[in-house]
């Protein structure tokens, strides 16, 4: 049976879908990048803001359009919008043939069998998870599920479910699983890494996951995604500071600086709690870059509260901000509010901070040029295209790309000269030596593809 994977959503749900893949496999199953050749296809979706809702609906509709006169003779829907929207689902959408929320995805091979769409297990075991994507070299680790923190907006909870922490000898055999199929950058990613291990009760807590996954991973870059400032404390910064294959780079949601906003969101910080631990880290980090996400629009959300977050940006200067428009989730604690700004004042207002923000970035962009740096190969030169890669302050997916003057193998690690800052995000920099080459992958199988797209999210 061919099968095939369209991810939605943010780097969780790419895990997800790596483990959806690896489970398909043992019962015979064989992934195919195209959909027009599928004859199974989940659709993992993303129901986290109005845009992503629609996404997936229309990834299931498309996939389901592929049953009438195609390859394709089943299509199943599975994650986040499956766990908050099943009964809707199930009674709009009659051509999908099952319907598997976020809490359910253990049973997907289980559920499948029963219904005669897959056979028994034909094959070994090949691992908790398959390689998706472009490349083999980035790949992500989630060291929790689920969230604890109650923000207003967001609606994970009811789609996640509470935080749970996952055991750290699981997080370290996932790991070193990752590395052996030619991982060379890990993204560690959950809703809020700093919450690891509280729930477990057994004295580890995102230190030590770190320094584990150094002391028993030869895995060159490993970098901290999703922490709120709340959660900085002199042990991480510690081992931030001290381990050279930790990236100095942290991706920390603020959603707002006014502290009335940031109040009615429910959330954990205040403007001068933000202040002082971003300026903690960059002390204890040097070097480190700050990435971020705003929400403007919130209910209440005056002129007065967006100077006050235009401040701080310029104030703190973060590399890079992602901007977003509230919209109420049905279900959260924000949907029972009066939507009361406007959807063309909301617009504008993300419009300002998008261009006060691009100024910024431009501006610490520039203070990078003439630095020698490190940098991971992705791409290799292909005809008149450039060789790319991503320099320690350019994280997987959203932080732009490298173009590299040289020929470097992809998946190889080079020191590099930054030469100049392209089209406002991206860089140009002369390749000086390369460091190391991409080991020979271990695994013994080739990369298994899974279709997939991404929405941006900004509820972490």
């Amino acid at each position: 049976m061919k099968f095939a994977v369209v991810t939605l959503g943010c780097d969780k749900n790419t895990v997800d879908s790596e483990r959806y893949v690896a489970e398909l496999c043992v019962h015979g199953g064989e992934p195919v990048d195209a959909l027009d050749e599928a004859e199974l296809i989940v659709v993992n979706t993303c129901g986290f803001i109005d845009a992503a809702k629609k996404e997936s609906l229309d990834a299931i509709l498309e996939a389901a359009d592929r049953k009438d006169g195609g390859a394709c003779r089943s299509v199943v829907a599975v994650g986040c919008m499956v766990e908050r929207h099943k009964a809707e689902m199930q009674a709009a959408l009659p051509e999908v043939d099952l319907f598997l929320g976020a809490s359910e995805s253990d049973r997907l091979a289980a559920e499948l069998h029963a219904r005669g769409m897959i056979g028994d297990p034909e094959t070994l075991h090949p691992g908790v998870r398959l390689y998706t994507g472009d490349t083999p070299w980035v790949r992500y680790l989630k060291l929790s599920e689920g969230c604890d923190h109650g923000c207003a907006f967001c609606a994970i909870p009811l789609m996640r479910g509470k935080h749970r922490s996952f055991a750290l000898d699981d997080i370290v055999r996932e790991a070193q699983l990752l590395e052996m199929q030619g991982a060379r950058e890990v993204n560690l990613v959950a809703q809020d890494l700093a919450h690891y291990g509280r729930d477990r009760r057994d004295g580890v807590r995102l230190p030590e996951v770190l320094r584990a996954l150094v002391r028993e991973t030869s895995i060159p870059w490993i970098r901290n995604m999703y922490l709120y400032s709340a959660g900085i404390t002199p042990a991480l910064l510690e081992v931030i500071a001290s381990e050279p294959r930790i990236v100095p780079y942290l991706d920390m949601p603020i959603q707002h600086a006014s502290d009335t906003v940031l109040e009615r969101m429910r959330r954990p910080e205040r403007q001068r709690t933000i202040r002082e631990k971003v300026a903690r880290f960059r002390d204890a980090v040097p070097g480190v870059a700050i990435r971020t996400t705003c929400i403007v629009g919130f209910p209440g959300e005056t002129e007065d509260d967006v100077t006050q977050l235009l401040e701080f940006l310029e104030e703190t200067a973060f590399e890079r901000v992602g901007v977003f428009t509230y919209s109420p989730q049905e279900g959260t604690r924000a949907a029972a509010m009066d939507d009361d700004v406007p959807e063309d004042i909301k617009r504008e207002r993300l419009e300002r901070v998008q261009e006060l923000q691009r100024h910024i970035t431009a501006s610490r962009h520039e203070a990078r040029v003439g630095e020698r740096a490190r940098v991971l190969v992705q791409e290799s030169a292909v005809g008149d295209e450039p060789a790319t890669g991503r320099l320690p302050w350019q994280a997987d997916d959203i932080d732009g790309i490298t173009l590299l003057d040289g020929a470097p193998p992809a998946g190889a690690f080079a020191e590099v000269e930054v030469l100049e800052v392209v089209d406002d995000y991206d860089f140009r920099a002369r390749v000086i030596a390369v460091e190391d080459a991409p080991p020979v992958r271990a695994t013994g199988g080739r990369a298994l593809p899974v279709m997939g797209s991404s929405v941006g999210s900004y509820g972490r």
